[in-house]
């Protein structure tokens, strides 16, 4: 049997005790693209805005905070993104050779948070444009946890605004995220 030669990885974490929650909410957020598929590195691109060929492939450019960093060097970057490891938000696991980044369970409830909170957002751009018609494919492949919890914050907000919308996007999905946007619609319309 061949063994297979890891490709190792050199911790250096910055030496601050905290890192302010802007930014690591930033870093969770850019490392949502890489789970289990990129690294340390790809993960520095992004935060820096790099015009490298496979971050333009990969769409990465498209990510919200690309370039977030753009005023710091990689090294400067990835002893960021390397404090977030030290201090358990992010890991890295081994995918056969390659070191990837994996959420760790606080990393993963702040990155929902974080995600949830931007598609609320959008969906509130959606209904300024004054449509009467709303295109919800984009919330069709998302992780069912983060399409929970938007659900859950519009059920929180009561704002009968968001009825047309829901409507639209509950005939575009499954049955258990169906049901769940049935919930939020019976509560808004008997306030």
């Amino acid at each position: 049997m061949t063994k297979v030669k890891r490709v190792k990885y050199t911790l250096n974490p910055t030496r601050a005790k905290t890192l302010p929650f802007d930014e690591i909410k930033a870093i969770l957020r850019g490392a949502d693209e890489l789970i289990a598929i990129g690294g340390r590195s790809l993960l520095s691109k992004i935060l820096k805005g790099s015009k490298d060929k496979k971050i333009k492939e990969l769409e990465l450019d498209k990510t919200p905070v690309y370039g977030y960093f753009k005023d710091l060097t990689i090294d400067e970057i990835l002893q960021k993104i390397d404090w977030l490891i030290a201090n358990g938000y992010l890991k890295i696991e081994y995918f056969y050779r390659l070191p990837l980044l994996v959420y760790t369970q606080i990393g993963w409830e702040i990155e929902k948070e974080t995600y949830s909170e931007e598609l609320l957002q959008h969906l509130n751009e959606m209904l300024k444009s004054g449509a009467s018609h709303f295109n919800m494919s984009f919330l069709k492949d998302k992780n069912r946890q983060i399409i929970f919890l938007l659900l859950d914050k519009i059920k929180k907000s009561g704002k009968k605004e968001y009825i047309p919308l829901l409507q639209d996007w509950k005939n575009t999905e499954c049955k258990r995220v169906r049901e769940r946007i049935s919930d939020v619609l019976d509560f808004l319309n008997k306030i």
